[in-house]
C-alpha cells in the first residue's frame, strides 16, 4: 500500500490530535488491516488519562474489525487468512513460546503486559514503536506477526462484531471461569457492556436466577439487562442490596457473584457479602484504588472461592462471535453511539461518563 494513513492520536492532558502516517512497509511475516469499525472499551478511558504520560503518544482502540488488505507470504501461511478476509483482532500480541502461550493462556504472556512497561498490545502502545499503527482509531492497523485473529461472518454488521471481545469476556467469566450450572443464581454487579455480556452468557448457560445491580442512572441499561434475560434488576440507590438479594434467593444468596462495576472498590466487599457459603466470586472490574477494610474472615467462614479475572481466552471470543452471528439476542441495542476520527475525544469522554448520555457500547468509524 502507498500513501498516508489517518489516525487519532492520544496525547497528554486529555488531548486528541488527528495525524497522518506513512503507510508502513509490510514484511513477509506481517500484514495490514483496513479498519471497518473499532469499539471503545471501558479500559480506553483510563488508558487515555494515564498511558500517554508514561508511554508517549498512542493510537487507542483494540476492539477492531476490518479487512486484511495486505499480507506477507509467511504471514498468510501462519495465520490461515488471505487478502480480503474479514477478521476481528484480539488486543493481545503474545510471544507464542512461553509457558502461558504454550498452555493456551496467552493473555497472561508477559509480552502482552503493557502495565509493566515491557510488553506491546493493540490500543496501548506508543506511536514511537515502529510502525506506529498499533490502535484501531485509525484507517489502517498494522498486523503484527503474533496477531490473534477471528473470522467475522459476512452477514454480521461491523458494529456488532466489535462486541466480540466484550462478549468474550462475559463468556469467559460466566461459563469458562465461573462454571455456571443450570439453575444456579448469579449476581452481576454493574450493567455496562461487560455486565450485559455476562447476562447473555448466564442466560446461555441456563442460570436459574440472574440478578443485575446498578444505580439510578443505569435505568436504561437495567432495562436492557432484563431484555437480554435477567430475571431481576436492583437499583441499589433505592433498595438494600443484601436484603433484596436474600429475598430473591430465599436466603440462599448467590452461587456466583461477578463484579463488573466500574465504580468504587466497595463493590468488592459487597460481592463477598452476596455470595452463599461455598460460593464463587469473580473480580473483573478494575478499581484503581485499594479496597476498604473488611473482615477477611468472611472468606474462610463462608468457604468462598475468589478469583481475579483478566480478559478472555481464544475459545471465549470464538464462542462470542458465533453467538453474535446467531442473532439470538438484539446486540444492536448495546451499540448506542458512533464517532468519527475527528470526534474520538467525544467518544472517550462519553465512555468515561463525561460525554453524551445513555452510552453502553460506542464505536469509532475511521472513514466517517
Amino acid at each position: 500500500m502507498q500513501g498516508k494513513v489517518t489516525a487519532a492520536v492520544a496525547l497528554t492532558e486529555r488531548r486528541i490530535e488527528v495525524r497522518e502516517f506513512d503507510a508502513p512497509h509490510i514484511p513477509a511475516d506481517g500484514g495490514l488491516l483496513k479498519v471497518e469499525k473499532t469499539g471503545v472499551c471501558g479500559s480506553d478511558w483510563p488508558y487515555f488519562l494515564n498511558y500517554p504520560k508514561s508511554k508517549g503518544p498512542m493510537i487507542l482502540g483494540h476492539e477492531t474489525v476490518g479487512f486484511v488488505t495486505e499480507i506477507g507470504a509467511d504471514a498468510a501461511a501462519r495465520w490461515g487468512v488471505q487478502e480480503g478476509d474479514r477478521v476481528a483482532l484480539e488486543e493481545y500480541l503474545p510471544c507464542g513460546h512461553c509457558h502461558y502461550c504454550r498452555t493456551g493462556e496467552f493473555r497472561l504472556c508477559d509480552a502482552t503486559d503493557t502495565l509493566v512497561g515491557t510488553g506491546i498490545r493493540y490500543g496501548s502502545t506508543s506511536i514511537n514503536v515502529a510502525p506506529s499503527l498499533w490502535g484501531g482509531y485509525s484507517q489502517y492497523q498494522y498486523l503484527h506477526p503474533n496477531a490473534v485473529f477471528h473470522k467475522v461472518p459476512a452477514h454480521v454488521p461491523a458494529v456488532q462484531a466489535t462486541l466480540a471481545l466484550p462478549l468474550g469476556n462475559g463468556i469467559e467469566w460466566v461459563s469458562l471461569a465461573g462454571r455456571v450450572q443450570i439453575g444456579e443464581s448469579v449476581v452481576i454487579q454493574g450493567p455496562g457492556q461487560q455486565g450485559l455480556a455476562c447476562v447473555i452468557a448466564a442466560k446461555e448457560a441456563g442460570a436459574g436466577s440472574i440478578i443485575v445491580t446498578g444505580l439510578g442512572a443505569d435505568s436504561a441499561r437495567l432495562a436492557l439487562a432484563r431484555e437480554f434475560g435477567a430475571h431481576h434488576t436492583i437499583n441499589i440507590e433505592q433498595f438494600d442490596l443484601l436484603e433484596t438479594v436474600a429475598e430473591l434467593t430465599n436466603g440462599h444468596m448467590a452461587d456466583l457473584v461477578i463484579d463488573c462495576a466500574s465504580g468504587g472498590p466497595a463493590a468488592v466487599v459487597s460481592a463477598i457479602q452476596l455470595a452463599r457459603k461455598g460460593g464463587r466470586i469473580l473480580l473483573c472490574g478494575r478499581k484503581g484504588r485499594p479496597v476498604p477494610e473488611f473482615d477477611s474472615d468472611y472468606l474462610f467462614r463462608k468457604n468462598l472461592t475468589v478469583k481475579g479475572m483478566r480478559g478472555h481466552s481464544y475459545q471465549a471470543v470464538e464462542m462470542a462471535m458465533q453467538l453474535i452471528a446467531s442473532g439470538r439476542y438484539p446486540m444492536e441495542k448495546m451499540c448506542t453511539h458512533m464517532f468519527g476520527l475527528n470526534n474520538v475525544l467525544d467518544a472517550l469522554t462519553t465512555v468515561g461518563g463525561e460525554g453524551r448520555p445513555n452510552a453502553i457500547h460506542c464505536c469509532v468509524d475511521p472513514w466517517q
